[in-house]
C-alpha cells in the first residue's frame, strides 16, 4: 500500500505568525492520523520559522504512526534528532532566505559532511532518507552512504506542464528505477497536489509520498481530516488502476 506522509509545517506557520499557542501542530497530527495518514512529516528548520523544538519532542511521544523529521545537517538539529529518535529523518538542503526547499541535497558535492551526519543518525538507530533531485550521480552517492531511502524532489514536475512535465516525469521514473535497483526505498515529494499526484503515485516501486501545502490549503475549507482522506483516496485510485 502506497503511504501518505502529511507535512504539517504550515499549521505551525500560522501559529508562529502571532507567536502564540494555536493552531497546535500536535493536534493537526492527530487529525491527519484520523484521516488515514501513514506518516507525519515536520521540518525543523535552523531558523525555527514554523516547527519548533517543543513540537518535535511532543510529536515523538504522541504520534502513533511514522514520524519523519526533515532537517539539515546542522549539529544542533542533529542533536535534537538523536535525542527524540523519530522513526525517520529526511536530510534536506536549507537556505535561510528561501521560502521553501528549493532543490535536492548535494550529496556528491558535500559527501564527507553528510557522511558524518549519516553515521551519527545511524548510530542513534534512526532510518535515513535523502531528499534528492532525480540525478544519477546524487543517487549513486546516496547508495554509497547506505541510507535506507531516497525522496525524489518533484518540484520541477509540479511547476511545469505539457511536454515539459512529461519530460520531468520520465526523469523521475528513471531515477526511481535506479533507486530501487540499488536496494533503497523510493519516496517522492514537493509541490504535489490533488491534480498532479496520480502520475507520480504510479511510478514503479513508489512507497511514500510526502505532501503538505496542498493538503493544508484544502483543509482551510473542508477540515484537515477530510483533506487527508481525499488525498489518501487518490493514492488508492492510483494503485488500483496501475
Amino acid at each position: 500500500m502506497l503511504e501518505l506522509g502529511v507535512n504539517i509545517d504550515h499549521i505551525a506557520t500560522i501559529r508562529q505568525a502571532r507567536k502564540t499557542y494555536e493552531p497546535d501542530p500536535v493536534t493537526a497530527a492527530a487529525m491527519a492520523e484520523l484521516g488515514g495518514a501513514d506518516c507525519i512529516t515536520v521540518h525543523l528548520r535552523e531558523d525555527r520559522r514554523h516547527i519548533i523544538d517543543r513540537d518535535v519532542r511532543i510529536l515523538a511521544d504522541t504520534v502513533n504512526i511514522k514520524l519523519n523529521l526533515e532537517m539539515s545537517i546542522a549539529n544542533d538539529i542533529v542533536d535534537i534528532a538523536c535525542q527524540t529518535k523519530p522513526n525517520q529523518v529526511t536530510l534536506v538542503p536549507e537556505k535561510r532566505e528561501e521560502v521553501t526547499t528549493e532543490g535536492g541535497l548535494d550529496v556528491a558535492g558535500n559527501y564527507s559532511n553528510i557522511e558524518s551526519t549519516v553515521k551519527r543518525l545511524h548510530d542513534a538507530g534512526i532510518s535515513i532518507s535523502l531528499f534528492l533531485d532525480p540525478e544519477e550521480a546524487q543517487i549513486e552517492a546516496a547508495h554509497k552512504l547506505q541510507v535506507e531511502a531516497v525522496e525524489l524532489h518533484t518540484g520541477q514536475y509540479a511547476l511545469n506542464s505539457g511536454a515539459e512535465r512529461n519530460a520531468c516525469l520520465q526523469e523521475l521514473i528513471t531515477s526511481g528505477r535506479q533507486i530501487a535497483d540499488a536496494g533503497m526505498t523510493l519516496h517522492a515529494g514537493h509541490g504535489l497536489n490533488y491534480q498532479n499526484v496520480i502520475p507520480v503515485a504510479r511510478i514503479d516501486n513508489m512507497v511514500e509520498l510526502n505532501i503538505g501545502h496542498s493538503i493544508i490549503s484544502r483543509a482551510i475549507f473542508i477540515g484537515l481530516t477530510q483533506a487527508v482522506q481525499e488525498m489518501k483516496q487518490l493514492l488508492v485510485i492510483a494503485e488500483s488502476k496501475h
